[in-house]
């Protein structure tokens, strides 16, 4: 994870020996964990005498688990609290087992003081840097927002508007009795979340799951008949297909800078019947692959912090530093360098970020605007977003995630 492999990835490899039946708890342990970490850090802390050796940082997540559990599961306490305990054994740390069962019961019996003993941070489950910045930019939204981070995050669905309607598809959703909600034309939620196996038409490329702010970015950048549209970042190729959707006659370039992800972009194009050319591709560099001027419009999801979707990848709250920011900042500022030269006169980029911080988004706009030839600020319109300075904010709330959205125009 470390390395950055995805939190989901490196979850799998570790289950591929678990039985099946046990998978699904262990993903709600470790993902629920990493939501609330800053809290049972904090929690832990105020249990313990004193500080834990660097050597027993097993035992440290051990008992943040077991905190977890006893605070946030429906598994009975003494079940929970015992089966901590029993795994200390397994980590061939049987010293420890004294220790997690006094934690444990010690917290049971005082979680209301300790509880309303956190500070401010911690009781949000938000790092001190993180809850800083938050206050600084976004202070009448701080609740919301870290609320929604420790949410389980909706599945919503996109409706394939070249081969249903909303209101068909809701009723072969309510056929097979699965619960379903519209939100927008083409946007349906299913609550609870199912197997895509068990979706209708799945497979024929009927819907696709993705976050409803995700499905702004299609329509935002309007493609129009005939047009040729780069997606840069393109991977796993949600918003590839999405586009298509909306205008099947566009030819599209979508590029990703790794091969491996483009795979997963063939695979979701393939699904919904759908076919585009598909490019390795440095987007900060992408003169080396591609024509200058020859796109009418281009989509630029960039690579960013994920503070927009953290509640999909919480690993974030452990991993991401202010240093993190003002690398992904500069990363940003050269993609958008680079895709300007492939925009025809007169053409148009979208900038997407699943970023809540303003470094990486008005921040980057406006480095754009001082320095690109040509460029201007494009008009748009965000339904339930925050305007800013150069373009609009869909915060994370309960059933979608954050994303930020400007418009680039490179005047004619």
């Amino acid at each position: 994870m470390l390395s950055g492999e995805s939190l989901n990835n490196c979850l799998q490899q570790h289950l591929v020996k678990a039985a099946p039946q046990e998978q699904p708890l262990a993903r709600q342990l470790v993902y629920g964990a990493l939501r609330e970490w800053p809290r049972l850090s904090a929690l832990l802390k105020a249990l313990l005498r004193s500080p834990l050796k660097k050597r027993d940082r097993d035992i440290e997540v051990l008992l943040c688990l077991g905190l977890y559990q006893l605070a946030h599961t429906r598994i009975a306490n003494h079940a929970a609290v015992s089966e901590t305990v029993e795994l200390t054994r397994v980590l061939n740390k049987s010293w420890a087992s004294g220790l997690v069962n006094g934690i444990l019961r010690r917290y049971q019996r005082e979680m209301d003081a300790l509880e309303a003993a956190l500070p401010d941070y911690a009781a949000l489950a938000l790092p001190t840097w993180l809850a800083d910045t938050l206050q600084t930019q976004w202070p009448n939204h701080v609740e919301q927002i870290a609320s929604a981070w420790r949410s389980h995050p909706a599945m919503t669905l996109r409706i394939n508007r070249q081969k249903t309607s909303s209101d068909a598809y809701l009723r072969l959703l309510e056929e097979q009795e699965i619960p379903a909600l519209l939100l927008t034309d083409g946007a349906v939620r299913v609550d609870p979340p199912v197997d895509v196996a068990r979706l209708p038409g799945f497979e024929q490329g009927m819907c696709s799951v993705q976050d409803l702010s995700a499905q702004y970015a299609g329509p935002l950048l309007n493609p129009q008949p005939n047009e040729r549209v780069l997606d840069a970042c393109a991977a796993p190729g949600g918003k590839t297909g999405h586009i298509l959707e909306l205008e099947p006659s566009i030819a599209v370039t979508a590029g990703d800078i790794s091969p491996e992800r483009l795979d997963r972009v063939a695979d979701n194009l393939s699904r919904l019947g759908q076919q585009a050319h598909l490019l390795t591709l440095d987007a900060s560099e992408p003169e080396h692959s591609l024509e200058s001027a020859s796109f009418d419009a281009i989509l630029a999801d960039v690579p960013c912090s994920a503070t927009g979707v953290i509640r999909r990848n919480p690993d974030v709250k452990l991993l991401r530093t202010p240093e993190d920011i003002v690398r992904f900042a500069a990363q940003q500022r050269q993609i958008v360098r680079g895709l300007w030269s492939l925009l025809k006169p007169g053409g148009r980029l979208l900038y997407v970020t699943c970023s809540i911080l303003a470094e990486e988004n008005d921040a980057v706009i406006k480095d754009a605007l001082n320095t690109l030839p040509g460029a201007q600020l494009g008009q748009l319109t965000v339904v339930d977003a925050e305007q800013t300075e150069t373009g609009w904010q869909r915060l994370p709330e309960q059933h979608s995630d954050g994303l930020f959205f400007a418009l680039l125009k490179r005047s004619a």
